[in-house]
């Protein structure tokens, strides 16, 4: 987005591995994102270029954006739970006010001690991964003690708000940019530099300045108030079908009320993404290690845990009673409670019966699988023995076996270290079309809405939901609500059942075609 609003900022994109170098450079970018492609190929080349000379961009650079993941710790001293500074190389991201913008790879440490090693300048350093509070004082410490004399390193918190989908529009015109800065005259002079760089696009009253601990804070805050937010929903979504109310109308009622506002009140079969579990799990730690129990009692209870339930069901005895508090939290109870209304629905077994799973990624407008719920609750039909077609265009098939093949699933146990996809493909079908994934099933779980770019096809299509939801792209339409479900119906085995979990279709639509619908947050019977 710098290079897009800036033309007279050079932008350099730089990763240690040539292969996603390579895929940057070509007519196949190694995400999907609605509008980023268009702008790669408008300023490719000109102020935006893709390289894997990692140094040479630190050295040319100005001011240096560190954009890495942060996963959970997966041992040590607050495993689980911390965030993991010094791992594995990864991207990350750094660009300069004058003349270059770069992304090097590796985690936070590896990041800074590189930049130390490398700089023969002083260099503005910002923090634009999500970290943990006084993640900048500990890059400070590492920077000026193993950097060449007379070097001035100024570190910045600048956090991104984000959301998969709509990252280029969140760019574009953002609720809000936050640097955070110390109250130096030189951390403010920093700040300043910085705050000049988006003056070129965004309005002045929409960027805020603070300090860099409340910087910091803030991400972790803002996303662990939109988990709790989501899983408040769903759990109001479970008290509807117990009484026979409509999660809908209820979150459009409250939604009216201005204290509350009717954004993130959809409720869901759960939702995923790389950000909400590690970030509440690290407000957990954070609480634990200020001697703040009580809080950290809280964020746990919000906490989010992808694994949990396939660890329960495959029987860890290492999960003990770390799986006990976790098998509570709300996101997968959702799961878990939408997997097994299938089961139950389908006369308590799905043995050897065929389901069609539609929508992989975690989210629409994106092939993101990272925590998706759709895993979850394929990896719990396959341990019913089921068979199960999976149908997403925006993730490649390879990435759906690799989600559903992780370490731990029980059948696969015997394959030891080797690659474990010829077992999961006995059980697994990934399908071309919704069509062919719906083929002889005899239910089709809709886990993830589809938007595709174009006009839909000219099909009988459903009536869209009044209540609960967004308002759509004219360019973009959504697949599932356009399907040719009478074609879909004759396909089937019958009774053919439909599991709604994002609350997409109209069930009286397709109950008049013949089927038998479970919408997630509807008090009605199949």
């Amino acid at each position: 987005m710098i290079a897009h609003k800036c033309p007279h900022i050079q932008v350099t994109i730089v990763d240690v591995n040539a292969d996603r170098i390579a895929a940057w450079n070509s007519d196949n970018l190694p995400i999907f994102e609605p509008g980023l492609e268009e702008i790669v190929k408008a300023h490719r080349g000109k102020n935006l270029f893709f390289d894997t000379d990692i140094d040479k961009a630190i050295i040319e650079a100005d001011l240096i954006f560190v954009s890495v993941n942060t996963p959970t710790k997966k041992s040590g001293v607050g495993a689980g739970y911390a965030a993991d500074l010094l791992c594995v190389p990864i991207p990350f991201l750094s660009h300069t006010v004058r003349s270059r913008r770069t992304l090097l790879p590796s985690y936070v440490e590896l990041c800074t001690r590189r930049i130390a090693s490398v700089a023969t300048s002083s260099k503005i350093v910002v923090e634009k991964s999500t970290v943990p509070c006084r993640t900048a004082q500990s890059m400070r410490t590492i920077l000026e003690a193993n950097s060449r004399p007379g070097l001035r390193f100024d570190i910045l918190s600048n956090p991104e708000f984000l959301a998969e989908g709509t990252a280029i529009k969140d760019l574009d015109a953002p609720d809000r940019v936050l640097i955070g800065s110390l109250s130096t005259p030189e951390g403010r002079a920093a700040q300043a530099a910085l705050v000049e760089v988006y003056a070129n696009w965004v309005p002045r009253e929409k960027v805020v300045t603070t300090g860099l601990w409340s910087s910091e804070l803030s991400k972790l805050a803002a996303n662990a108030l939109l988990a709790q937010r989501i899983s408040s929903i769903n759990a109001l979504s479970a008290i509807c079908e117990a009484t026979g109310a409509d999660v809908d109308e209820v979150a459009f009622a409250c939604g009216l009320d201005s204290r509350i506002g009717s954004r993130f009140l959809k409720s869901s079969v759960g939702f995923g993404g790389s950000c909400f579990q590690k970030d509440i799990l690290n407000l957990v730690y954070l609480s634990e290690s200020l001697h703040l129990p009580e809080v950290a009692d809280y964020w746990r209870q919000v906490r989010l845990s992808s694994t949990c339930l396939s660890d329960l069901q495959e029987g860890h005895a290492d999960a003990g009673v770390s799986i006990a508090r976790q098998i509570t939290t709300m996101n997968e109870y959702q799961k878990r409670r939408f997997a097994q209304k299938v089961v139950s629905s389908m006369f308590n077994t799905i043995t050897n019966k065929k389901l069609a799973v539609l929508g992989f990624a975690f989210k629409k407008d994106t092939g993101d699988t990272r925590e998706t719920p759709s895993a979850t609750v394929c990896r719990f039909f396959r341990q019913e023995s089921a068979k199960v077609s999976i149908y997403d265009p925006k993730v490649p098939e390879k990435q759906i076996f690799l989600d559903l093949t992780e370490p731990g699933v029980a059948d696969d146990s015997e394959l030891g270290e080797v690659p474990r996809s010829p077992t999961v493909k006995k059980q697994v079908t990934v399908c071309k079309s919704a069509m062919e994934a719906c083929v002889g099933a005899e239910g089709i779980c809709v886990l993830t809405e589809v938007c595709l770019p174009s006009s839909p096809p000219a099909l009988p299509a459903l009536p869209l939901p009044t209540r609960g939801t967004h308002p759509r792209s004219p360019s973009q339409w959504d697949e599932f609500k356009t399907l040719d479900w009478q074609a879909i119906y004759d396909s089937m085995a019958k009774p053919a059942m439909v599991f709604d979990g994002r609350g997409i279709l109209d069930a009286e639509a397709l109950r008049a075609i013949g089927f038998k619908v479970f919408t997630i947050g509807k008090g009605e019977n199949l």
